[in-house]
């Protein structure tokens, strides 16, 4: 592994950070861990820590010694100083004492001692870097360090990887034992430079911030050489069927299996996020590969991501994806009955009161197409992806060397339901369309964009379609929440599902579709042009149905229902003069939408219209108000609240009235009226 530590880079940390007030203890530890959380084989989504002890003033100007130590929810690849909280030290020391020490007791003790009381929680480990006396600490997963210790021979793996410079700790969740056990391995070897943790990973420590992160890459290194050295093949490949189905055929399929069954019809969705590079390839094609994915995750803290590891698909044929959806589900539901298994067993061994979590799983290989990451969010997914990339490695790596033996599904289960992280369970509410994948079309208009925004704030990962699309990527800039802006002509059934496919790529379906786009076309009725008709026609009506088209094929894939959501208009209901063009089309687009209903509620497919009415929007633009303002004798104003409310109506009331139908799950073949109150457009 690389060192990528420079003199000057560190320099300059120090002063950077010395100018707001740093010291250059802290500043030399943020660059580190920097440096260290940089490097997905030593550091993933949490899996590490680092720490300093020194010197800081509480409020009143009191020194004390302190440990300056990760805090829970910082990035260490991202770190700055306030993300490593200082602690006063003497009384972390003092716990050394205890002979137990619950975690709850723990998380208060290292609180009660924070020098800013509004700091994030320190590490679960900061008590066995406060018991070992070097200045400098560092903590890793290194997956070339586990492919040595995940074994049933770690001890003698280690031993000839790294030599004799190192104190073996047995393994031990973290926690209070943990660190009284890791400073009774260092204190019986008091030159050790390096602690190497069975199952769980490597600390190492010096005087110096420098020399701390050498030893790191040092002993790193001594790992990958070791697995090259002495590394054999593995894997044997399988023969794969000809015409296997590409990542995006089986997403759907696999996104609505692993969809999290609620009460009722409910589903708690999850978004995906796949992954394709020749060492997943060479993985998910092994003949080995389902009994390496028995075997579990590579370090325990991995549960708390991706459970008890990843569920194995057979390869799918293109031919036959009704063949693969029955695989999936079927493989799906073992999964289930094993994860309950595996709960029941393990939470029958005392008396402590937990709930458990889903039994989905949260990553999935697939042979001849590739790994799939699942979450409620694209966060979560990116982050079962990043993991599983980092569990084939290790796992590889150590069935390279010995044989893949990780911790105990025993183990396994204390750290997944550890109490600590139940009670962070405890507050996480999820959004109303959390883990739900949402295409709006005309995304870069006044309504498609307040769509976008409302649906990303609860939650969605939103694709906004637009004519435009670098309106429509500016517009998901804004959303946030991983939207995505795409190119679609809605008229051009190719560009459609181009832009479903996109979505599908990035997400792994659909399940909300607001079909928005169109535009008013005008002339009186009985002289209008038919080309003019024509026109408004494919893009008032015969677009929706395009759009509908494509949405229900991937909606009745995921086998999860879904939602169609129609801007049928005023026009649909109460015609304007010369408007003929335009309200002819949005009627017939406003039954359409009846007709999904009456069609599509098999499939737990729900279609609902909204009509709206005089809304500032490209189809309604200052020049046209007005005019219409002016032609009745009114002010803008006036023109604008002519409802029986006097209020203007906005494009994030017609967003609300979308977002309130998306979820009204018992609701459909129902128009949604948002114009302030006009008699002669309500429904009768």
């Amino acid at each position: 592994m690389e060192n990528l530590w420079n003199d000057a880079a560190a320099k300059a940390a120090v002063e950077r950070y010395g100018a707001n007030g740093v010291n250059e203890d802290l500043a030399l530890c943020t660059y580190t861990t920097r440096l260290l959380g940089g490097e997905s084989r030593l550091v993933l989504h949490g899996g590490g820590n680092t720490s300093v002890k020194t010197e800081a003033s509480d409020l009143v100007g009191e020194r004390f010694d302190v440990l300056c130590v990760k805090g829970s929810g910082w990035d260490m690849a991202t770190i700055e100083p306030a993300g490593l909280p200082a602690v006063k030290l003497r009384p972390l020391r003092k716990a050394r004492a205890f002979d137990k020490l619950s975690d709850e007791d723990m998380v208060t003790l290292q609180r009660a001692n924070l020098i800013d009381p509004a700091s994030p929680n320190p590490s679960v480990e900061t008590l066995l870097h406060a018991f070992l006396p070097q200045k400098f600490v560092n903590h890793t997963h290194s997956t070339a360090v586990l492919a040595i210790v995940d074994q049933a021979e770690s001890r003698r793996l280690a031993n000839a990887a790294f030599g004799d410079r190192f104190a073996f700790v047995p393994y031990i969740m973290p926690g209070f034992a943990l660190a009284k056990a890791s400073a009774e391995a260092f204190e019986a070897k008091p030159d050790a430079e390096a602690l190497i943790l069975d199952k769980h990973g490597i600390f190492t420590f010096a005087e110096t911030a420098k020399e701390a992160y050498d030893l790191m890459i040092d002993y790193v290194s001594r790992a990958e050489d070791y697995v090259r050295r002495e590394g054999r093949p593995a894997f044997h490949p399988v023969s794969l069927p000809d015409g296997i189905a590409s990542a995006d055929m089986i997403a759907p399929i696999l996104r609505g299996a692993v969809a999290i069954r609620q009460k009722g019809k409910r589903f708690g969705r999850m978004v995906n996020d796949f992954r394709t590079l020749p060492a997943i390839m060479d993985f998910v094609n092994a003949g080995e590969l389902a009994d390496m994915a028995e075997r579990g995750v590579s370090t325990p803290d991995l549960s708390i991501r991706i459970k008890t590891g990843p569920m194995v698909l057979p390869a799918p044929r293109a031919d036959d994806l009704s063949g693969f959806a029955a695989a999936t589900t079927a493989a799906v539901d073992r999964y289930a009955e094993a994860y309950t298994r595996y709960f029941n067993e393990n939470n029958d061994r005392d008396d402590v009161d937990r709930t458990m979590l889903d039994a989905m799983p949260r990553l999935t290989l697939v042979p001849g197409v590739g790994l799939f990451g699942h979450g409620r969010s694209a966060k979560e997914a990116k982050i079962a992806a990043d993991l599983g990339e980092m569990w084939i490695e290790a796992a590889r790596d150590a069935e390279m060397v010995g044989r893949f033996e990780p911790v105990s599904r025993q183990d396994l289960f204390d750290l997944e339901y550890w109490s600590l992280e139940q009670a962070k369970l405890a507050g996480n509410k999820p959004k109303p369309l959390s883990g739900q994948v949402a295409l709006v079309t005309g995304g870069g208009g006044a309504i498609g964009a307040a769509v976008a925004r409302l649906f990303a704030a609860e939650g969605a990962h939103v694709v906004i379609a637009d004519l435009d699309g670098g309106r429509a990527e500016e517009v998901a800039r804004a959303a946030g929440n991983s939207a995505i802006g795409v190119a679609m002509d809605v008229t051009d059934r190719a560009s459609v599902k181009a832009g479903f496919a996109a979505a599908v790529s990035r997400f792994g379906g659909v399940d909300i579709v607001v079909s928005n786009a169109g535009a008013a076309f005008q002339g009186p009725i009985a002289t209008l042009d038919d080309a003019v008709l024509r026109k408004s026609f494919e893009l008032n009506f015969f677009a929706h149905q395009i759009v509908a088209q494509e949405a229900v094929r991937i909606m009745q894939a995921q086998g999860t229902g879904g939602a169609l959501l129609f801007n049928a208009s005023k026009q649909a209901v109460n015609p304007g003069a010369d408007f003929g063009a335009y309200g002819l089309a949005k009627a017939a687009t406003l039954f359409l939408s009846r007709q999904y209903a009456l069609e599509h509620g098999k499939d737990g497919i729900r279609s609902n219209a909204v009509n709206a009415d005089r809304i500032r929007s490209g189809l309604l633009d200052d020049a046209m108000i007005e005019s219409r303002a002016a032609a009745r004798g009114l002010s803008v104003e006036d023109y604008m609240g002519g409802n029986l409310l006097h209020r203007e109506v906005t494009a994030e009331d017609v967003a609300r009235a979308f977002f309130d139908l998306a979820c009204a799950e018992s609701t459909t073949a129902n128009v949604t009226t948002v114009d302030g109150g006009n008699i002669a457009a309500a429904l009768r």
